[in-house]
């Protein structure tokens, strides 16, 4: 057959699997189209559901009603409304340990709903859970709920009554009690579901923290004497939005004698020479994935002073000690035990926790210091989770402190940091 008139195409074969390792390292394009196949996302969603599925039927729940729209985006991958659901609850999910999954949410969130094979039926007849919407006949709409959620137990649960809920005032789950259903706490579920990613998980993850890494490089380049803290802060808030992020939790940047203590949000406070500058980016942006990163900079134009790098490189150590323990299979008592300490003096503030989970948004574990050893329970890092590594070290009434913070995947192997963004050398290369 003539070249020319030929019409017949060879096509690449799809993109095979991603091991956690090669995810891992790969920053896939920001997929703002259905050209770019890296991330398969039906694939994700798929493993998602089945994930939280299995974890259901080891904690013994014939099914779970999700609430909580990050918990609804986890299961099926719907998001409608995502900040606003969280303070004033409107679409919930029904969701058996075997059988069809069903949505319920307006209709923005049911056009969504509809696009998701995630999702077998989407139901139109909603009753939001809040007294903005049922005034004084919020009883009354809940009790309808609750016979509504137990006529889906009865019909798809095959006999079983034992429910996972999350999040719900008093009255919608006093109502659920009533229609005879009994209630677990879907956290546990959840938590165990949601602590194992998949590569595709990752992928979105890497997506998320090169958005967060722009926001940095943003900061920094317009980090000069006189800008406030609000007005430098919202250069993370532009590139998270501008790259197809969602929000972030929190206002966490300090300056000067603002960073000690740490957690001050951002003000108003006007940046000079001299000051550190401290920040925790919190965000949750593409896909709904958290990165989880913490940087602090010198602002100039001058040299840090001796104290200053002391306290970042006092900081730097303890994220890069703690960090080199990663690896699976070492229990958290076996964390706490081989930490790095900080020298006398500085030893007095630390951050609330040595490590915690992210996915979605901050999740478990949290690995405590010995000191609040009030909190501590035992469990041990598996593939697949991603461990963020924390320090702020910072002189009881001192004058500065610096927060640092990486992020790492738990591979079968070890762990690998996904944060790439580079520590001061300005701060780090002096001879103290």
């Amino acid at each position: 057959m003539n070249d020319a008139t030929d019409y017949t195409r060879t096509f690449a074969a799809k993109p095979q699997p991603l091991t956690l390792e090669q995810a891992a390292w790969k920053t896939p394009p920001m997929q703002l189209t259905d050209t770019e196949g890296m991330i398969d996302v039906p694939r994700m969603r798929r493993y998602r559901q089945n994930r939280l599925r299995e974890q259901m039927k080891a904690h013994g729940m014939a099914a779970v009603i999700l609430t909580d729209p990050l918990s609804i985006r986890y299961a099926t991958g719907v998001r409608n409304c995502t900040l606003f659901q969280m303070h004033i609850h409107a679409g919930y999910l029904f969701l058996p340990a075997e059988g069809p999954v069903i949505y319920f949410d307006s209709e923005p969130g049911r056009e969504t709903g509809a696009q998701l094979e995630t999702i077998d039926e989407i139901r139109d007849d909603l009753l939001p859970l809040s007294y903005m919407f049922a005034g004084y006949r919020h009883q009354e709409w809940c009790t309808k709920w609750a016979a509504q959620m137990k006529a889906l137990v009865d019909e798809h649960c095959g006999g079983e009554t034992r429910v996972g809920v999350e999040r719900t005032a008093p009255l919608p789950h006093m109502a659920l009690e009533q229609a005879g259903l009994t209630l677990v706490d879907a956290g546990e579920a959840l938590a165990h579901a949601r602590k194992i990613k998949s590569p595709e998980e990752i992928l979105c993850m890497n997506q998320t923290i090169a958005v967060a890494e722009d926001g940095m490089t943003r900061m920094r380049n317009n980090l000069v004497n006189g800008i406030t803290e609000q007005e430098l802060w919202s250069h993370m808030w532009a590139a998270n939005i501008e790259g197809g992020g969602e929000w972030i939790d929190y206002r966490l940047l300090a300056s000067g004698e603002r960073t000690n203590p740490w957690q001050q949000e951002a003000s108003s406070r006007t940046i000079r020479a001299g000051d550190l500058v401290v920040f925790d980016c919190g965000m949750v942006g593409p896909w709904s994935y958290g990165a989880d990163i913490s940087r602090a900079y010198h602002c100039g134009p001058g040299r840090p002073t001796d104290e200053q790098c002391r306290l970042y490189q006092y900081a730097h150590n303890e994220v890069t000690h703690n960090g080199a323990l990663l690896r699976p299979g070492i229990s958290f008592s076996e964390l706490i035990e081989q930490r790095y300490c900080q020298p006398d003096g500085y030893n007095d503030q630390t951050y609330p926790c040595m490590m915690h989970g992210l996915g979605m948004a901050d999740e478990y574990p949290v690995i405590y210091y010995p000191a609040d050893e009030q909190f501590h329970y035992d469990g041990a890092l598996e593939p697949g989770m991603v461990i963020c590594v924390e320090s702020y070290v910072g002189k009881l009434g001192g004058y500065e402190g610096v927060k640092l913070e990486d992020q790492y995947l738990i591979t079968e192997t070890g762990a690998v940091c996904l944060s790439r963004y580079p520590f001061e050398d300005a701060l780090l290369s002096r001879e103290l």
